[in-house]
């Protein structure tokens, strides 16, 4: 559960930052009893397609490491937003599209090899360009989308295997291929796998990104945009440059050389 251990920890330091006492907050989580070693005074959630949270309930929601599980993460961000009041802040972690990238594109290639064809193996991560408008699409305020590499190494495409399957990152794509696959078929990812991304100890390597979201339910207090148009100093003199077009036509030949 190295990952979460990691997404726990960084939700930890966002919240130092913030500089305020939530006294309300919620957790929506697929492993409740794990998260709420990190935040004992959370009321724990369920990542169902329905939140049990009610309406205006919370300060703090945090949606720890499964909207990338969610069949509509948009809605699961709508839910928690409905949940929050006013000037609540929402704070949310994932995998995101870097994710297994090494492994996504070695299965990829055995399969081809070994079975002719390719299936979904690996179900698809939210890039991080799209999770910013979940932000925006809930109504969230001062919207921030951002990422955080990490990376981890084993012996072995097994040894990664395992570690996937106890954190509960299997594949649940209902249009996967559910037929026991040949043994052929792992052997072949597991020696793409060492070719292309081991080092020199023979080990592998495996990229992760965890993708966070952080938005403030609306709050007259809240900073507000300035009006289009309502600019009183001209950005030009502001820098103390010149401004011109770009597109103007020159006016004679010596201006177009």
């Amino acid at each position: 559960m190295f990952l979460h251990d990691e997404a726990a920890a960084e939700l930890q330091e966002r919240l130092k930052e913030v500089n305020r006492a939530f006294t309300t907050p919620a957790v929506v989580s697929g492993f409740p009893t794990l998260w709420r070693q990190f935040f004992p005074e959370i009321r724990s959630v369920r990542d169902d397609d329905v939140l049990d949270l009610e309406p205006r309930s919370h300060d703090l929601v945090l949606h720890a490491m499964c909207l990338h599980w969610s069949n509509d993460p948009v809605g699961h961000v709508v839910q928690c937003r409905h949940a929050l009041r006013p000037d609540g802040l929402f704070l949310a972690v994932f995998p995101g599209g870097e994710t297994l990238r090494e492994l996504r594109d070695v299965l990829g290639r055995a399969e081809t090899e070994v079975l002719g064809g390719m299936s979904p193996r690996i179900a698809p991560m939210i890039a991080l360009r799209d999770a910013g408008a979940f932000l925006q699409r809930a109504g969230l305020a001062l919207p921030v989308a951002d990422s955080v590499p990490r990376g981890a190494s084993y012996a072995s495409l097994w040894a990664l295997m395992h570690d996937l399957r106890a954190m509960g990152e299997t594949n649940v794509l209902v249009a996967r291929h559910k037929r026991t696959p040949p043994r052929d078929l792992f052997e072949a990812a597991a020696r793409i796998y060492r070719d292309e991304y081991g080092n020199i100890e023979r080990r592998i390597h495996a990229s992760f990104e965890l993708i966070f979201l952080t938005g403030w339910a609306p709050d007259p207090s809240q900073q507000q945009p300035l009006q289009p148009g309502s600019a009183r100093i001209r950005l030009a003199d502001a820098l103390g440059t010149t401004e011109f077009d770009e597109h103007a036509k020159p006016v004679n030949d010596r201006d177009q050389t």
